[in-house]
């Protein structure tokens, strides 16, 4: 497959995943960074090494990830586990279990936790703040 990886769309999904809006990762890379420079960033279909790290490490996702991440090709690889477990999945089913519901479920869990532990960091910073007021 020779797909080119869009990175800024997936700096966007994965940002969008984390809850974080583009104000607060224009604010955690830098006072010469806005809403709009990251807004730029997301339509770029390449991004510098550095940057594409600094951004990943902020997100708290791994650079690859970014670098990599292919919606045709998650999309395949769910469209190949379904038809290989056709007949698992429609027993399944029958009990009242669909597991599109529980990776859904999943996944609203992860994006929960990530917030979570995206407030507490929020607070570190703004203890770490009165701190240096004092």
């Amino acid at each position: 497959m020779n797909e080119k990886i869009h990175h800024g769309r997936n700096i966007k999904r994965f940002r969008e995943m984390m809850g974080i809006k583009q104000e607060a990762l224009a604010f955690e890379l830098g006072e010469d960074w806005s809403q709009k420079k990251v807004s730029l960033l997301e339509q770029k279909e390449e991004v510098e090494e550095d940057l594409l790290r600094q951004v990943a490490e902020i997100l708290k996702v791994p650079a690859e990830a970014i670098k990599s991440f292919s919606e045709e090709h998650a999309i395949n690889i769910i469209s190949s586990t379904l038809h290989d477990n056709a007949g698992s999945i429609n027993n399944q089913c029958s009990l009242n279990f669909n597991p599109i519901d529980k990776w859904v479920e999943a996944l609203e869990e992860n994006k929960k936790l990530y917030e979570r532990l995206l407030e507490s960091e929020r607070e570190k910073v703004e203890i770490m703040k009165r701190m240096l007021e004092k």
